[in-house]
């Protein structure tokens, strides 16, 4: 996909014009930027809705049911990345991707980022640089493809680019509560990419869930990647790796794995083409 404008140059140099365009790109029909109105916010709670308590079977509190948005205290503090598709709507309407965002001042307030209710993150929270918690990723059903993804990971980079974000972390998902289904992609995961120990974050004693269940070369590497699901393979490309551990997440349905990427490879990528489009647009 080819970025037909980036709004602005300030972005590249870590001095947009306001907070809200930190991150705004717009490639054809498609926009990436963060909420900048709570009517948006809301709109992403709704999408975030439909796909993990309608479509995953999350199961919902009385007042997430009511309202139909699937909403935390950790949304009041934290950036909400959209993408919008701009056939649909330039505002609320147009939403069909999000992401949300956590950096340190944000988990201050609240007082642990979020994924510290499954996991040690004691490597994260004592990196020596910039860190970034991602979650709550969430395409609609009708959207999903690489155009889509393309844009949330370019609003990640830009706007890891301008906090200047070491790395990002953050759960990512297997569907189910039974780990032994996925004993085959937690055991790949395990043997292949786990990660680093000055980046390794492990499961809680009381919910750790040994990814290691089968013994290394007994399995089909390749059928066994297959069985990842495709948002952790993304990170994977982007040479991420995963914790110690697997954790279930019952409200959730799903078997959670923790996964820390280090920022440079996606900045330098997506940056790259930002740093084009400008140039082209000078030319």
């Amino acid at each position: 996909m080819r970025i037909d404008r980036v709004d602005s140059e300030a972005e590249l140099l870590g001095t947009p014009a306001s907070s809200a365009e930190i991150v705004k790109v717009i490639a054809g029909d498609f926009e990436v930027r963060l909420a900048n109105s709570a009517a948006e916010v809301e709109a992403a709670q709704a999408l975030r809705f439909r796909v993990f308590f309608e479509e995953m079977a999350a199961r919902p509190t009385a007042e997430i049911a009511a309202t139909r948005r699937d909403f935390d205290a950790f949304d009041e503090v934290c950036d909400h990345l959209l993408v919008l598709d701009r056939r649909r709507g330039e505002g609320p309407e147009g939403i069909v991707g999000t992401y949300r965002l956590i950096r340190r001042p944000a988990a201050a307030k609240i007082g642990r980022f979020y994924s510290s209710a499954e996991y040690d993150i004691r490597t994260m929270i004592d990196y020596p640089g910039e860190v970034l918690e991602l979650g709550r990723s969430c395409i609609e059903r009708d959207a999903r493809n690489t155009a889509t993804m393309q844009m949330l990971w370019r609003g990640i980079a830009l706007y890891a680019f301008h906090y200047n974000i070491q790395v990002m972390f953050g759960c990512a998902s297997l569907p189910g509560t039974d780990p032994s289904q996925h004993a085959l992609p937690l055991s790949y995961l395990y043997h292949h990419h786990l990660a680093p120990r000055e980046i390794r974050a492990r499961a809680l004693p009381e919910r750790y869930v040994d990814m290691n269940m089968l013994e290394p070369g007994s399995y089909d590497a390749r059928k066994a990647m297959a069985r990842v699901p495709p948002l952790i393979k993304g990170y994977l490309r982007l040479g991420g790796f995963v914790g110690d551990g697997a954790v279930i997440d019952p409200e959730f349905n799903t078997t959670d794995v923790f996964i820390v990427v280090k920022t440079e490879l996606v900045t330098e990528k997506y940056i790259r083409h930002y740093e084009r489009g400008i140039r082209d647009q000078h030319d």
